[in-house]
């Protein structure tokens, strides 16, 4: 660990986490907007479904951690929600066990911390033309479609009512527009920058209005050695100091 201290936000889901840090993803946009007030750390799995998440949940979130997350985002669903393979292998997990899968996941991250707050991610919808354009010469045939995402994300957002839990749902959220189909996918499945944007904002709307206290809203953490210093660039003056610990000249969208 390093210093100082500040609220810790985990990442935990499947590609979709594990893909978020590269061009131009959802994760990377969050560490920007949170930088020098919350440490966004992902722990991310290609291919994995919630079978494999529940097994793990006491490595990847320790009760005895001397830090526990102030947050953590969970996706799981797009995996499960595959077609079964007739050999009984692959990703496919029935919609009764990834309920209870969840459900499982939800209740060892309650168990960290009083303190410790939980968004799900629904299961975005697909390009289901794009993905029968580009068939894998490595994969056996993958059946994916979007009444099954639909039918896991409607799932997950009842586990989170049930549960007191926050979800985004992405399966709506990302169809806006005409263009979302070619727009949000990079292969149909996997985001492309503007699918990123999407899950960004449906991520920032929930914080900014759950009722948490304190408030993880971006805009309510302090920024870390944020005071003004004489070491500061020198204003137009030319007899004092602009302090830029606040400044975000440099994002091309102007984040809420």
């Amino acid at each position: 660990m390093v210093g100082p201290e500040r609220p810790v936000i985990v990442l935990f889901g499947s590609s979709i986490v594990q893909f978020s840090f590269s061009n131009g993803g959802w994760g990377a946009i969050l560490a920007d907007i949170y930088a020098r007030k919350a440490d966004v750390i992902i722990r991310g799995y290609l291919g994995w479904n919630s079978r494999r998440a529940v097994p793990v949940l006491d490595k990847v979130f320790p009760k005895d951690a001397l830090v526990q997350p102030s947050l953590v985002i969970v996706y799981f669903g797009g995996n499960d929600s595959m077609g079964p393979h007739h050999s009984g292998l692959g990703p496919h997990v029935p919609l009764t066990e990834y309920i209870e899968n969840m459900k499982k996941i939800a209740l060892h991250l309650k168990s960290l911390s009083e303190n410790i707050r939980i968004i799900f991610l629904g299961c975005p919808p697909l390009n289901e033309e794009m993905l029968r354009n580009q068939p894998s010469t490595i994969l056996s045939k993958l059946v994916r479609t979007n009444k099954a995402c639909k039918e896991y994300s409607d799932a997950c957002g009842i586990i989170c009512e049930e549960m007191g839990i926050k979800f985004v749902d992405l399966f709506k959220s990302m169809q806006k527009g005409d263009d979302w189909a070619t727009a949000c996918f990079t292969d149909g499945v996997h985001l492309s920058e503007e699918g990123s944007k999407r899950v960004v904002e449906g991520i920032l709307d929930v914080i900014k209005e759950a009722n948490w206290k304190p408030s993880l809203y971006w805009k309510s953490l302090p920024t870390e050695f944020g005071d003004d210093s004489p070491y500061d660039l020198v204003g137009s003056d030319g007899t004092s100091t602009v302090n830029l610990s606040e400044c975000t000249f440099h994002r091309q969208i102007q984040w809420d």
